[in-house]
């Protein structure tokens, strides 16, 4: 079982930006907001206690300074190489933490929003295309760099090659070089580009649309997108249609559907 006990909390921030909407911020500037392993801890357990909490209806994932996050911990990592194993255990029990924080951003109930100014590189870029959508500075850009130093970025890649077209991604992680903010918004890797300075208003505001809506059915919605894109086509329709039936019976798809009706704004119940 993962472990979730308390890790520092100044590594990531964490607020109540307005009713409905959490914010986490990566705060380790000094470090370009590395993914150390006790950031990796804070993280997993804040998505996890800001999933659980029926007052958040979506997560803005910001960052401090000037890069969103460099990735894995590099100086740790490489300290670790002393043990007398090499380093070996170390570096599976970080990236099965690293894997298993990115899992819960997926499982986590809440749409979460990666608001990027910056730099993303290797496990940063991971953490933007594992986010549910994703708001870039026209500045911020985008990098899986592994293969220029000897390692390749295979974590990475998992949640890349579901982000972008396959050619695209392969050109990243086989030529380490940087996409722009530009092109990751016509790639898919983000929704929206905007101004410097820009992105946790445009970031807040799409929490806040979200935010107005059923929980309960973004919930199930959020579930069922990542449920389906794994199935084949006969297998994800029939999910999707169980899914149907089973969001159909809920109060709120009753309570929305009457007050359409009747053009009136819904009362949602979330459930």
């Amino acid at each position: 079982m993962q472990d979730l006990s308390p890790a520092p909390a100044s590594l990531v921030l964490a607020d109540i930006v307005e009713p409905g909407i959490g914010r986490l911020t990566l705060n380790r500037p000094e470090a370009r907001n590395a993914l150390s392993r006790a950031v990796i801890h804070a993280l997993h357990a804040e998505i996890e206690r800001l999933g659980a909490d029926s007052t958040v209806a979506a997560i803005v994932l910001a960052a401090s300074g000037k890069v969103y996050s460099s990735g894995h911990d590099l100086k740790e990592m490489t300290a670790r190489r002393s043990e007398a194993d090499g380093g070996e255990g170390f570096f599976r029990e970080t990236m099965g933490a690293c894997s298993a924080m990115m899992r819960a951003i997926v499982a986590c109930p809440k749409p979460v929003i990666a608001a990027v100014e910056g730099r993303a590189t290797a496990a940063g870029c991971q953490l933007v295309a594992t986010c549910d959508l994703a708001v870039a500075s026209e500045t911020a850009d985008f990098a899986t760099p592994g293969v220029n130093i000897g390692l390749f970025c295979s974590t990475p890649m998992v949640a890349l090659s579901r982000n972008v077209p396959r050619k695209r991604a392969m050109e990243m992680l086989l030529l380490g070089e940087a996409m722009s903010a530009a092109d990751a918004l016509s790639y898919g890797l983000v929704n929206r580009v905007v101004a410097s300075g820009e992105v946790i208003n445009e970031a807040l505001g799409m929490a806040r649309i979200i935010a107005a809506k059923s929980k309960s059915t973004v919930a199930i919605g959020k579930a069922a997108f990542y449920r389906q894109a794994e199935l084949s086509l006969d297998d994800a329709y029939a999910y999707a249609s169980e899914v149907m039936v089973r969001n159909m019976m809920t109060a709120d798809a009753g309570e929305g559907i009457c007050a359409f009706v009747e053009k009136r704004h819904p009362e949602w119940k979330d459930k």
